[in-house]
């Protein structure tokens, strides 16, 4: 069983990928930016931003009829990494607030992200049979 999640909650695709599928029991979320529904940059703080990101993420989760629980791995991209210490307090309030284990993570330094973002979180979700 394969099906596109797409949701109005969160702004629609800048380019030919969904926000997320469904593979199984299996979610793969396309990754996010702090882009909203009009398609406007948060020129807030990194942490506005994670936060931003992380609750579009929970929005197509829940579109899926996944929760942040089910999330299993998620791969975070950044052009500072100095923003670290201040990406993981938001990304441990946000997990923490839904009452959720952490998944698995890998965070990368980037160059550049597409329109100019400073963050990009992608994220798996599994659901169990």
């Amino acid at each position: 069983m394969f099906k596109v999640i797409q949701t109005n909650k969160v702004a629609s695709p800048l380019g030919p990928y969904v926000q997320g599928s469904i593979f199984n029991n299996i979610m793969f979320i396309s990754g996010q930016i702090g882009l909203n529904k009009k398609y406007n940059f948060l020129n807030k703080n990194i942490t506005e931003e994670t936060m931003f990101i992380l609750n579009n993420i929970n929005h197509i989760l829940q579109e899926g009829e996944f929760k942040v629980n089910n999330i299993i791995k998620t791969t975070v991209y950044v052009t500072d990494i100095h923003d670290l210490k201040k990406i993981n307090i938001a990304y441990e309030n946000f997990f923490l607030n839904h009452n959720s284990k952490f998944p698995t993570r890998s965070c990368v330094q980037v160059v550049n992200l597409p329109y100019g973002a400073n963050l990009e979180i992608e994220a798996i979700a599994m659901k169990n049979l």
